[in-house]
């Protein structure tokens, strides 16, 4: 807290207010480029993506749904059996291509390529997707119809392809966040608001030398470790781990 005695002079009190806040604005950056702090927020604008780009391949399907029905049943009594068998010819397209899209959504997410085959079921449902939509408007010559009816099938095409190019860079880019910011990290001490007490940053290295001092012979390293030990952050830990374990390897290899 700010000390209000009317003894100090203002300039002391402006400066005991000015560390205030410096100290709170520094807490907030700490924890804003906190490594899991960055990757949750790519991690959330990839789920906002995913969610868009499903909102849209799944009103894309339900409009080809309709155009395909009014093609399988080929001009049929309505509720007749071919009327009614015709509305489950675009959905059993559908819901392949959709399991494929969803598989998708979770090797991209893990950077896992799938084989030729899956590709080449997504792009044949697609592709029947696209003629069986657009077939009666080739055959009346209608320029505008196949326009209309082609729209729908196309944005469904290229979101299922570029969703899964997305989701693949999305996931690189939390891994490129978190090492940035791993490298970048930087804790600050807390501080006493008193303009008499020097200030300094905690650095990575200070950190590694209270671990490295704490270590001895049959202690595992590991992150909940440096943390009891140094009290340093959660994203700061795991770096600081692996840093400490490589040197106690390194230090045993040598003494053999």
């Amino acid at each position: 807290m700010i000390r209000t005695d009317r003894n100090v002079p203002v300039v002391h009190r402006k400066a005991l207010r000015l560390a205030e806040d410096s100290a709170a604005a520094a807490e907030v950056r700490r924890w804003q480029t906190d490594p899991d702090v960055v990757a949750l927020r790519v991690e959330q604008v990839r789920t906002q993506v995913d969610q868009l780009c499903w909102a849209g391949i799944l009103l894309g399907l339900a409009f080809t749904t309709a155009n395909v029905q009014g093609f399988a049943a080929a001009g049929a009594s309505v509720w007749s059996l071919p009327w009614s068998t015709a509305w489950l010819l675009d959905p059993t397209v559908c819901l392949v291509l959709l399991a494929i899209l969803r598989a998708e959504q979770v090797t991209a997410r893990y950077q896992v390529r799938t084989g030729r085959w899956v590709r080449a079921a997504k792009w044949f449902t697609l592709a029947a997707t696209y003629v069986m939509n657009t077939w009666s408007s080739w055959a009346a010559g209608s320029p505008a119809g196949v326009v209309l009816h082609s729209v729908p099938p196309l944005v469904v095409f290229v979101a299922a392809e570029a969703v899964t190019d997305l989701r693949d860079k999305l996931t690189e880019a939390v891994q490129v966040a978190f090492a940035h910011a791993m490298n970048g990290a930087v804790v600050h001490e807390p501080r006493v608001p008193d303009p008499e007490r020097p200030v300094r940053r905690k650095l990575f290295g200070d950190y590694l030398a209270v671990a490295r001092q704490a270590w001895a012979p049959g202690v595992v390293v590991t992150p909940a470790w440096v943390r009891e030990v140094s009290g340093c952050s959660r994203g700061l830990s795991s770096r600081l781990a692996a840093t400490l374990a490589a040197e106690v390897g390194k230090g045993d290899r040598d003494e053999r």
